[in-house]
């Protein structure tokens, strides 16, 4: 609430006595930063989206995140094992499985081989399976980590772990909000941070999968739709046109940094950014969304179609939006649960239909970045929350199909892009694929990693709560080196 001068003053203070007197204050701040078109104007918490000098020289200046939510299954794509596919019936040895936790799965369960054909790809002989085609093709543009692990075997603090890191929904910002804190935004006229979802379902982390919890609001990830309008609410209500638009906008802000500079909340510097922000995007968001401008054969090579909602139109859009300054673009693709209860689960056929809505795409994005000299800049991660057992799932057995428990010590995934040296596999599990033997990774280090290829020391990017210094590594994390 105003205090009764405080409406006398409003009364008196036009725009253009803000614009003169008011810089002293915070609403002045927020205001630079907005017409200030890019440069590096002061501290965070004062000019949001201003771009920010990194730690150290950066190798990558955006991120795609592709998060295959409910757990991929890396037996069945990367990590093949022939001694498992040889032992497939047996049981499994009780040393891997005691004192384990598992999901779904007691007692003594059976081996699982891959249903799937594997075969080596590119100078640097990557196995990968017959389910991932197009991705073999770019095999040597890929850096694999083989030895990933987390903490947690559910899916949602699996997920939350990975992408906020910490596996408790208790407000923790997310990665690509912290990215965006770190280095602002390249673009005045689109967020640092874009998110879209397919697949049916919100991942399992819901929403805090892209939330910046105890950051400025302005850091979260804005939600993009491929169909109908791209934000929800950002089209101009029925009777408003632009410049009625403009000039309500005026007042509100006004009001915004009247209220900012009396209580100096950093919030309202928010808001104010973030009205202008929509105000903005409500030119540029329509025509980036709008792909029916690509060329032909550049839709039929990520299988995209404008106006549909899928995980294909979205990677182009990934493109799109990096090639506009977007810092950092996060696809979450739900559908990866592969318990094998029903037939959708199952990891033989119904695994490859999925992956075949995944894998054009992914590969299409790879080397359409390398093609426009983006991929240098841009660094792209492709994985899930966790593996998945080199065992039969405990509800399965005697069952018709066949699928795979959640299994947090083992997991791959690919990352390709700026710093990085492709055409290499990294760390290596055992003959089962049970457990991690040589170069174990944590998802704290893919973490501390993506921070470092943009020149973000995780050590260095914290945020002051509740007394506390917080970073997204905790208090663990570490670079791995031996990809870089």
């Amino acid at each position: 609430m105003f205090k009764a001068n405080s409406l006398n003053h409003l009364a008196q203070v036009t725009r253009r006595h803000f614009l003169q007197d008011g810089s002293l204050g915070l609403g002045g701040l927020a205001l630079a930063s907005l017409l200030n078109d890019g440069a590096n104007a002061g501290p965070v918490a004062e000019v949001p989206f201003a771009p920010r000098q990194p730690h150290a020289t950066a190798k990558a200046k955006n991120v795609i995140f592709l998060s295959m939510s409910g757990g991929p299954s890396h037996l069945d794509l990367f990590d093949y094992k022939p001694e498992l596919v040889k032992r497939t019936g047996e049981e499994c040895p009780k040393s891997l499985t005691d004192g384990k936790p598992f999901a779904f799965t007691s007692g003594t369960p059976k081996l699982l081989g891959t249903p799937q054909k594997f075969q080596q790809f590119g100078n640097s002989g990557a196995w990968v399976s017959a389910a991932m085609p197009k991705v073999a093709e770019i095999a040597d543009d890929l850096t694999f980590i083989k030895s990933l692990s987390t903490d947690q075997f559910n899916h949602g603090p699996a997920e939350l772990l990975l992408l906020t890191g910490i596996p408790r929904t208790a407000g923790r910002p997310s990665i690509g909000s912290w990215v965006t804190y770190g280095l602002g935004s390249e673009n005045r006229d689109l967020p640092g941070f874009i998110v879209f979802v397919s697949g049916g379902a919100l991942p399992s982390s819901g929403k805090a999968g892209w939330g910046s919890g105890f950051l400025p609001s302005v850091y979260q990830g804005v939600q993009c739709r491929t169909g109908g309008d791209p934000v929800l609410y950002l089209s101009d209500p029925e009777g408003m046109d632009r410049a009625l638009r403009r000039l309500s906008l005026d007042v509100i802000n006004d009001l915004n940094r009247i209220q900012g500079a009396e209580l100096g909340n950093p919030e309202t510097a928010t808001r104010i950014a973030q009205y202008e922000m929509a105000f903005r995007m409500q030119t540029a968001v329509p025509e980036l969304m709008d792909i029916s401008n690509e060329p032909l054969h550049l839709l039929e090579d990520y299988g995209a179609q404008p106006g549909a909602a899928s995980f294909a139109n979205n990677c182009l859009l990934a493109r799109r939006l990096v090639e506009k300054g977007v810092r950092f673009v996060q696809l979450s693709d739900w559908g990866w649960d592969f318990h094998g209860t029903q037939a959708k689960e199952d990891i033989r056929e119904n695994l490859v239909e999925r992956c075949k809505l995944m894998d054009r795409p992914v590969a299409a994005l790879i080397r359409d970045l390398k093609q426009r000299g983006l991929l240098d800049e841009t660094l792209v991660v492709w994985m899930g929350e966790f593996g998945r057992t080199p065992f039969r799932e405990g509800r399965t057995a005697g069952g018709a199909h066949l699928g795979r428990d959640h299994h947090p010590l083992s997991n791959t995934m690919f990352m390709a892009g700026g710093g990085l040296k492709p055409g290499m596999t990294y760390g290596a599990t055992d003959e089962l694929g049970f457990n991690v033997t040589e170069n174990p990774v944590h998802v704290h280090d893919v973490q501390a990693t993506i921070l470092h290829l943009l020149g973000l020391d995780h050590l260095r990017l914290t945020y002051r709560f509740q007394g506390r210094d917080y970073r997204l590594t905790d208090v663990f994390g570490k670079v791995i080196e031996g990809i870089l």
